[in-house]
């Protein structure tokens, strides 16, 4: 009895010790990762990975004056290291997928005839489309640009194109196929913390990453109208083609394994197997049509695609051109070993700031002064910006924010469709464009181009929010909630009207869209939410 009555108050005694965080200190782990990556990563050209770990220690430091243990700490690391573990099996998977594709002569076969039939003018607008259209069918901005986003790469060395262009294109194509696909997994997260139907959701994108298309499809539309193809050395392209039609057997059938991974993700099986499938028959195209050895073909798998695994006679006699040997070389789970430190330490800092609940309280902070439409929007994308660049996790910046905001926008009048919408903008497609998160780091290392490379160029990803504050600043695409919609919302969420904030003053009051009350409109509010006399 003395024993049992002894665990409770020592567990009320450990609850005691911990202290709130202050807005500095909630802060300071935030700013020292901001200044360790701008400095030495950004600046210095230091490895990431000891920025983020500095930034982890900076941290630890906090967590602990705030009462909380290094065993919590390891073990909020550990959580959130097993829900990403996922996503890093994914990397390998691929890893193993692209030596596969690469030795069996898949890839070579797509870049072949890539080369022989795309206009260079119009590859960047080609990869734009041609990724969107397969992340649309299969749902994976990772399993699209791993695929044909590398065969895209391939075609652009082939022709001397504008690296960095193509891996812009290939990245914005990828993310707009995901954010459109109901197969996706982040689209259905996005859906689901929100509360708002799946198709609903994926129809209000319309009006941001929709708009952000037709302006990636005109960046590239503009860059083809004044390029030239004057300017391709037709006789290095011929050369190209001549060293892979002599160092590949190539035939059409070597298009099935990529055929069965794009049909099992359309089906929506999972991930890893269908891919594993790829990488087994990529290994018997190897065996069959290119006659290479086991050990080659393993090695392949492991340490990558190298060109002196090529026995065909006709490969023997010629000299590979550098272009050839940047073009295949490549693949195999060690070329990811790389992005998955990047990951570890990333999730390493993630899990220590979760457990002293740093971003809960910048959040509910920030949101305490937004009073307007626009500001609303604007918190919700900095955010979004803020999760992701501290958490290094799509699905985990998504979720944390919502979960906060959904009660905030619905309190305010406005419809959670235009949360998810703007979580999609700030969270989901950014997340490439940050060089130490585990999409930033993925990209980067399945087409060859660093992050910051081709982040200008990744149109979709990063003009989705401008187009976001212009509809918040307008009005545009803005639903408010009917009267009855807010208060069946705000009791799902344990509240009643009494948590109404007016729109407008930050107030206590009625429901913006409410007919019968008397409204406060900000500046330059549009007249379509003021109340009817």
């Amino acid at each position: 009895m003395m024993t049992s009555e002894k665990n409770p108050g020592t567990e009320a005694e450990i609850h005691m010790k911990k202290k709130k965080p202050t807005v500095f200190l909630a802060l300071l782990p935030v700013i020292s990762l901001a200044l360790f990556i701008g400095g030495g990563y950004i600046g210095f050209d230091l490895p990431v990975e000891p920025m983020i770990i500095a930034a982890a220690a900076v941290a630890a430091c906090v967590a602990k004056y705030l009462g909380y243990s290094w065993d919590e700490m390891i073990e909020s690391v550990a959580e959130k290291t097993a829900k990403a573990w996922p996503a890093l099996l994914i990397l390998l998977t691929v890893g193993l997928l692209i030596g596969a594709w690469m030795i069996s002569g898949t890839i070579p076969y797509l870049v072949y005839w890539g080369l022989a039939i795309i206009d260079p003018r119009w590859l960047a607008l080609v990869a734009l489309l041609g990724t969107a259209v397969v992340s649309l069918c299969t749902g994976t901005s990772w399993g699209s640009a791993g695929t044909i986003g590398v065969a895209f790469m391939g075609i652009a060395i082939g022709l001397g194109a504008d690296l960095p262009m193509i891996a812009g294109a290939v990245v914005s194509g990828a993310y707009f196929g995901d954010k459109f696909s109901p197969l996706s997994d982040s689209t259905n997260i996005a859906a689901m913390i929100t509360r708002v139907p799946l198709f609903t959701h994926i129809k209000n994108l319309t009006w941001t990453t929709g708009t952000a298309l037709i302006i990636g499809v005109i960046v590239f539309a503009i860059v083809g109208i004044k390029g030239s193809a004057a300017g391709v050395d037709t006789s290095a392209v011929q050369e190209t083609l001549d060293q892979l039609a002599a160092g590949f057997h190539l035939t059409p059938w070597l298009l099935v394994p990529p055929i069965v991974v794009l049909v099992g993700a359309a089906l929506r099986f999972p991930t890893i197997p269908v891919m594993m499938a790829g990488v087994a028959l990529g290994l018997f195209n190897t065996f069959v049509f290119q006659k290479s050895s086991i050990a080659d073909a393993f090695t392949a798998l492991v340490k990558g695609f190298k060109l002196d695994m090529i026995q065909r006679p006709e490969w023997v006699s010629l000299t590979p051109s550098d272009d050839m040997v940047t073009l295949l070389e490549r693949g195999g789970m060690n070329s990811m070993l790389g992005t998955l430190a990047i990951c570890f330490c990333a999730l390493a800092f993630a899990g220590i700031m979760g457990v002293s609940h740093s971003l809960d309280y910048l959040i509910e902070k920030l949101l305490h002064r937004v009073k307007s439409r626009f500001g609303l929007v604007a918190s919700t994308i900095g955010v979004g910006l803020g999760t992701i660049s501290v958490t290094c996790n799509g699905q985990i910046s998504v979720i944390m924010p919502g979960e906060v905001l959904r009660p905030a926008y619905v309190r305010r009048g406005y419809h959670p469709m235009t949360l998810g919408r703007t979580l999609e903008d700030s969270v989901t497609v950014t997340e490439t464009l940050f060089p130490w998160t585990a999409a930033g780091a993925y990209m980067a290392a399945t087409l060859g181009v660093e992050t910051l490379h081709y982040v200008p160029w990744a149109v979709v990803n990063w003009s989705g929010m401008i187009v976001a504050l212009i509809l918040a600043a307008t009005g545009w695409g803005i639903q408010m909630l009917s009267r009855e919609e807010q208060l069946r919302m705000l009791e799902e969420d344990d509240m009643n009207e009494s948590h109404i904030i007016r729109y407008g003053d930050g107030t206590p009051g009625p429901s913006a869209a409410d007919p019968e009350a008397a409204l406060v409109e900000p500046a330059g509010g549009t007249g379509a939410h003021k109340a009817e006399n």
